[in-house]
């Protein structure tokens, strides 16, 4: 049976913008995957990557903005 995970090796990372460079606690997500936004952790790039659905993450970033999750 084939795998239906996408191919992320050539997907463009980008980090948070709350990263500091020092090595601080990161996340880095892709833009480029139609209907998914792959989130990984920026210190484990070969650890995986959590799959979204674009919408959810739309959802949860605009719940992170309007502080809504405290």
């Amino acid at each position: 049976m084939a795998s239906r995970r996408p191919d992320l090796s050539s997907a463009t990372w980008r980090k948070s913008s709350y990263s500091n460079g020092t090595g601080g606690d990161c996340v880095e997500v892709a833009d480029d995957i139609p209907g998914l936004v792959p989130v990984r952790d920026s210190k484990n790039p070969e650890g995986g990557a959590l799959l979204l659905p674009a919408g959810t993450w739309h959802r949860f970033i605009t719940a992170v903005k309007g502080d809504a999750l405290r």
